[in-house]
């Protein structure tokens, strides 16, 4: 582990995604509610919530960190994709990168697990970093921006 004990506390940002690809006409079936575990989209961001404030017990190195805020959202991005952004922020002497990761992968492995059924060629294509502020390296913005990371939607 990384010994941030001298570093200052400060706002620590930081935005994932990750994108759940279909076969086609399979997420027709999903948003309708069809599928066979029902509405998925609200239990899959709980689950990315959940993931993210346990990310220290899943990735061994990483710091346990008390969020201020973590944000899931799902949305369709054409017919066949859906997007996982987790958002993620709190105040302390180290990033939440990794916090926002697990909790759009979480998500994203969440969709896979309760639309399976429908077809096991569902696929988890991406999980990325999209943007992070704080820290010594202050802004940082995937290059090519939100873009890069299959952008469906603005950004906050």
């Amino acid at each position: 582990m990384v010994d941030v004990g001298d570093k200052v506390p400060g706002e620590r940002r930081a935005w994932a995604r990750a994108v759940v690809r279909f076969p086609q006409g399979v997420l027709a079936t999903v948003l309708a509610g069809e599928g066979p575990k029902g509405a998925v989209t609200e239990i899959a961001r709980v689950a990315g919530i959940a993931a993210a404030k346990r990310t220290a017990d899943l990735v061994p190195l990483c710091h346990p960190l008390l969020l201020d805020w973590v944000d899931v959202e799902v949305a369709a991005q054409g017919d066949d994709a859906l997007l996982v952004d987790c958002r993620v922020r709190c105040t302390r002497a180290t990033g939440v990168e990794m916090e926002a990761m697990v909790g759009a992968a979480i998500a994203a492995v969440t969709l896979y697990d309760m639309t399976k059924a429908l077809d096991p060629a569902i696929a988890v294509e991406s999980v990325v970093l999209v943007e992070k502020e704080g820290g010594k390296r202050g802004h940082w913005t995937r290059p090519g921006g939100p873009a890069d990371a299959r952008e469906g939607r603005p950004t906050r």
